[in-house]
């Protein structure tokens, strides 16, 4: 039963004690929500009250079914420009069209998400790169920024234009700003940025979103050409369908797969961070069962598609939360609010919401890891780049895609190059160890030369490994031991690559020696039969060992006229 309802699995952690603490989390998180529900809404280009109504639903179905205690899901900003920036070109933003693609877009990510949960491909979410998500995230904010300016200032800027072209647009409108919507926007802009710095755990973008609609109405904004939101209908989530026609499911095929894998991402990111201060085990696949289901639930409850919340996950800990039923309550809340204060929204200037969302905005940009990630590595710097520049420039599933790619093609180009060290044995040290030659200036035998691979001997690194060993001829050296401490994995490639080395070599009158070999590695040689061409008397368990034998084979007559005899063994051997 715990299998199918993962619930069953924390209803012994429920106590009086814990049932206030998940209430009164779950009221910070009603409050927390709201105003960032509807700005997310306006995000997506959907009607402000299907972010409200995504905040109800979504959350309850991946608490019960996810496996985090702490995770809060529902509408977050990237998921929202990401559905904005697939259907914008589809059909007109607000539309009944643009809805029933937006819940047909939702109902297909969670039938992905569910697929890969229950196929088990919940460490698939571990090969995307984190500055695919940092990239991602940060040009999402620019593109919301953008977005946004038009409430701000007050200008017109055509729904669904591209980045460049809303820049345009406003660039052209300069002249046409309205002074009374950029004032509403400013006092709400300040107000957030107060209460953000004056009292964070408050719910801050609703205050600041109350000023900015006190503001509009003391300075007569109606009057003044003061764009308002609206009354938002005060009711509970109505049912609703997805299309559900052929077509429409294969023209949203490629954008649902975007939103499933960034929603899978956000969301287990999220858990697996708060995870790590709560000790709590985090079965990703369950998670992605969660996430997935509650999108499918959602897409016939006016729902769009949702994931994981950093900042409502991060406050929901704070908060006391002890189970997930913290996220229940939360869902409870909003409800009974959005009955009592949807009126109220009739006085809420859409230029304050505009502010609103720069905030919103603003914060999604994290300087801090854009800063590491260019400063450590440049492939992770390139990979980051790539997918910024394509968030702005191209669709945002293909920005994803493309940083999915990259990284993934300079982990296998850096899996496909392990790195080779020769080594020397260091006079200084009494055991003689041997270090890598390229922190210290050591002399070599002329007649062995000692490497060790640091890395997995697998098809894709064959080629490097065996051109590096060809070039080791050039020296010369008789013999070739090959320390395999740092080979984790060999497949028949490697395996092949190593009988060829061991043949090529014989025929040049060379030897080929391992020793410190793996017992994973030992058994696959073992089993495949490769040790027969290898040879058994060519294996050691330790490098002392491989030494002492391969002296006693060394051409003699070279060791008594040689001046640099490195080994203990140099010495009895002569």
């Amino acid at each position: 039963m715990k299998r199918f309802f993962p619930f069953l699995k924390w209803r012994h952690l429920i106590t009086c004690q814990s049932l206030r603490a998940d209430v009164f989390a779950g009221l910070t998180g009603a409050f927390i929500v709201l105003p960032q529900g509807v700005a997310f809404a306006m995000v997506a280009g959907l009607p402000s009250e299907y972010g409200l109504y995504t905040a109800i639903i979504t959350p309850v179905i991946a608490a019960l079914f996810g496996s985090s205690f702490h995770l809060v899901s529902g509408p977050t900003t990237a998921i929202s420009i990401i559905i904005f920036s697939t259907l914008s070109p589809l059909a007109q933003p607000g539309t009944p069209e643009f809805i029933r693609l937006t819940l047909t877009l939702t109902l297909m990510a969670g039938i992905y998400q569910m697929a890969f949960g229950l196929a088990r491909l919940g460490t698939l979410i571990n090969f995307v790169s984190h500055s695919v998500v940092v990239g991602f995230t940060a040009g999402a904010a620019i593109l919301i920024a953008a977005g946004q300016l038009k409430h701000a200032l007050g200008v017109h800027v055509p729904g669904g234009a591209s980045f460049i072209s809303t820049l345009f647009h406003l660039f052209r409108e300069a002249g046409h700003v309205n002074p009374y919507e950029s004032a509403i926007a400013v006092i709400t802009l300040i107000s957030a940025a107060y209460f953000k710095i004056r009292c964070p755990r408050c719910p801050g973008l609703l205050f600041a979103m109350i000023i900015g609609s006190i503001s509009g109405i003391a300075l007569n904004g109606e009057a003044h050409g003061v764009r308002l939101l609206g009354k938002l209908p005060a009711r509970l989530p109505p049912f609703s369908i997805p299309d559900f026609s052929a077509d429409t499911l294969q023209m949203l095929a490629p954008g649902a797969l975007a939103v499933a894998l960034l929603g899978l991402i956000e969301a287990l990111s999220i858990a697996r961070a708060i995870a790590s201060s709560s000790n709590q085990h985090i079965d990703g696949n369950q998670e992605f069962i969660g996430q997935g289901l509650s999108n499918i639930v959602g897409s016939f409850f006016s729902s769009y598609a949702g994931s994981g919340s950093f900042t409502r996950s991060g406050i929901n800990y704070q908060a006391g939360a002890v189970t997930p039923l913290a996220s229940v309550f939360a869902a409870i809340f909003l409800a009974l609010i959005l009955l009592a204060v949807a009126p109220m929204t009739a006085y809420l200037p859409m230029s304050a919401m505009g502010g609103v969302i720069l905030v919103v905005a603003f914060k999604l940009i994290d300087v801090h890891h854009i800063r590491e990630i260019i400063k450590s590595s440049r492939s992770e710097s390139l990979v980051l780049l790539v997918t910024f520049i394509g968030t702005l420039l191209f669709h945002l599933e293909f920005a994803i895609y493309a940083g999915v790619f990259l990284s993934l093609a300079a982990y296998l180009t850096q899996t496909a190059h392990p790195r080779i060290a020769v080594l020397a044995p260091d006079p200084q040290d009494p055991r003689r160890r041997l270090v890598n030659t390229e922190r210290r200036d050591l002399k070599e035998c002329p007649q062995l030369k000692i490497l060790r691979i640091d890395g997995s001997l697998f098809f894709g690194a064959v080629n490097h490994v065996a051109e590096a060993l060809e070039k080791i001829d050039e020296d010369n050296p008789k013999h070739l031991l090959m320390v395999g401490i740092g080979i984790n994995f060999i497949d028949v490639s490697g395996a092949l690559m190593l009988t060829q080395e061991t043949m090529r070599r014989k025929k040049l009158n060379k030897r080929l020696w391992l020793c410190r070999v793996k017992h994973e590695v030992h058994d696959f040689l073992e089993r495949g039969e490769y040790l027969e061409i290898i040879g058994d008397d060519h294996l050691f368990s330790t490098e002392n060992k491989a030494i002492s034998e391969i002296i006693r084979r060394l051409d003699h007559e070279i060791c008594r006229s040689c001046g640099v005899r490195i080994f203990e063994e140099c010495e009895k051997a002569i």
